[in-house]
C-alpha cells in the first residue's frame, strides 16, 4: 500500500482570518458534534437519486447522483445549494456504511440467539 503524505503549502497571504499552517498541516479540526449513522442512513434512504448533465455536457453524458438543492435540503451543511462539497458526500457515505456495519451486526446476533433458541426448543432426531 502506497502512502501520500501531505506536502506543505506556503500560503499566498496570512492574516487573521486565516487559520495558521501549523493548524492546517496538524490536521486539527473543530469537533462539533456526535453524528446519528442511523438518522443519516434514513435521510440517504428518502434521498431522492437520478441521473443528470451539466448543461456543457453532451446530451448522451449522464452522471447518476442526488441533485444538489435535494442534498442541501436534506443536510444543509452549508450555504451553497449548487455544490455537494466532495468531503461532505464522502463523510455521510462513511457515516452511513458504520450505521450498516452496526445494523448486520445487530442482526447477525438476533439471529444467533433464535439459532440457538430453536436448537433448545428442537427435539433431536434418534
Amino acid at each position: 500500500m502506497r502512502v501520500f503524505h501531505r506536502r506543505s503549502r506556503v500560503p499566498d497571504r496570512i492574516g487573521p482570518e486565516r487559520p495558521s499552517a501549523g493548524a492546517r498541516e496538524s490536521g486539527a479540526v473543530a469537533p462539533v458534534g456526535a453524528v446519528n449513522g442511523y438518522a443519516v442512513l434514513e435521510t440517504v434512504a428518502a434521498l431522492p437519486v437520478s441521473t443528470w448533465r451539466y448543461l456543457w455536457e453532451p446530451e448522451d453524458v449522464r452522471h447518476l447522483g442526488p441533485m444538489a438543492q435535494d442534498w442541501h435540503a436534506a443536510f444543509g451543511f452549508n450555504q451553497d445549494d449548487t455544490k455537494i462539497p466532495v468531503v461532505d458526500g464522502l463523510g455521510v457515505a462513511l457515516v452511513c456504511v458504520q450505521a450498516l456495519h452496526r445494523r448486520v451486526e445487530e442482526l447477525t446476533a438476533e439471529v444467533e440467539r433464535l439459532r440457538e433458541a430453536a436448537s433448545v426448543h428442537t427435539p433431536e432426531a434418534t
